[in-house]
C-alpha cells in the first residue's frame, strides 16, 4: 500500500486553512481542517513522515481527497519521451510503467509520484519547459 508524505497533509491543511479560517471570535477548527491536523499531529508525535493511507480516518480520508482533486492530476507536459523508447520520460520524469499505469493509480500513488519527480527536479517539466508545467 502507498505512504502519504507528511508534506501532503501539510499541503492538505493549508488548503483548508485558506478555504475555512478560524473566525476571530473562534478558535474551532472546521471538520476538514481538524480531521487532517489530528493526523499531523499523530505523526508529528512519532516522529514519522510518512503514514499508510489506511491509517487515515474517513474524515480525513475526505479532507486530503477534497485537497486532491484541486492539484493538477498529472504531470505530463506533452513532451513524451517514452514513446520513443526512453526508460524514464525527459518531460515529466516518470517511468514508462508509471506513465502507462497512471490512470489506475489512485491518488495517494500519484501523489508518490510527484513527490519523486519534484525531488529530483531533473525533468524538463521542472527546467526546460517549466511554463509549460504551469
Amino acid at each position: 500500500m502507498a505512504r502519504l508524505h507528511i508534506s501532503d497533509i501539510e499541503a492538505a491543511i493549508n488548503h483548508w486553512r485558506a478555504r475555512s479560517p478560524a473566525g476571530a471570535s473562534t478558535l474551532a477548527l472546521g471538520p476538514e481542517l481538524k480531521a487532517l491536523a489530528e493526523l499531523y499531529g499523530r505523526m508529528a508525535y512519532a516522529h514519522q513522515t510518512e503514514v499508510d493511507e489506511a491509517a487515515l480516518s474517513d474524515a480525513a480520508r475526505a479532507a486530503w481527497l477534497a485537497w486532491f482533486d484541486t492539484t493538477p492530476d498529472t504531470p505530463c507536459i506533452a513532451i513524451c519521451s517514452t514513446s520513443q523508447g526512453d526508460d524514464v520520460c525527459k518531460g515529466c520524469g516518470r517511468s514508462f510503467d508509471e506513465v502507462q499505469h497512471w490512470t489506475a493509480m489512485s491518488p495517494v500513488e500519484k501523489r508518490v509520484v510527484w513527490r519523486r519527480i519534484t525531488i529530483e527536479g531533473s525533468s524538463w517539466r521542472f527546467n526546460r519547459y517549466a511554463e509549460r508545467a504551469r
